[in-house]
């Protein structure tokens, strides 16, 4: 049902408090695969990777797309974790939406006001779902996950994601 990929670059500690939060939707049956597509790591995040039995890939996101074997994505940020309640939200936008969408930042993440007016956003800050569909036609112009997600219009779940740290 649903694939995740994480982009990664020397994130072994981000890369695991991310695939703990994804181990409820392993047991329920919704989240299919998790891939990770590195961008030439020098630390462990190999073996975090494998460890957690993901697929391991090096070659890009358009690469990591076309492995996935679900027909709908989750690309998520390393270092970002999922609040209670993301399952059932997730479900229920798949089933019934066609069009992207991010989660809502939980309230201990979100930055104060100034900060998030004069700070660059992250387009994978809150996450995405979406289509495989989508995601492979976006995949052809973006050089990473961060482009392909980038000026999407998407709707909001109703589920919290706690925010990755800035790098």
């Amino acid at each position: 049902m649903l694939s995740v990929l994480i982009e990664t670059r020397n994130d072994e500690e981000g890369l695991a408090r991310t695939l703990a939060s994804l181990v409820g939707g392993a047991v329920e049956g919704v989240v299919r695969d998790v891939i990770v597509c590195d961008a030439g790591s020098t630390d462990q995040t190999h073996r975090v990777a494998e460890h957690a039995g993901c697929h391991y890939v090096t070659s890009g996101i358009g690469a990591a797309i076309g492995q996935a074997k679900g027909d709908w994505l989750l690309l998520l940020e390393p270092g970002a974790r999922l609040a209670e309640g993301w399952i059932d939200e997730v479900v229920a936008h798949t089933a019934r939406q066609t069009m992207p969408a991010r989660f809502s930042r939980a309230r201990g993440s979100r930055a104060p006001f100034l900060a998030r007016v004069f700070s660059s956003s992250r387009a994978l800050a809150e996450g995405l779902v979406v289509s495989k569909r989508q995601a492979s036609a976006l995949a052809k112009d973006a050089r990473n996950a961060e482009a392909l997600a980038r000026g999407l219009a998407t709707r909001k779940l109703n589920a919290e994601i706690w925010v990755a740290p800035p790098r």
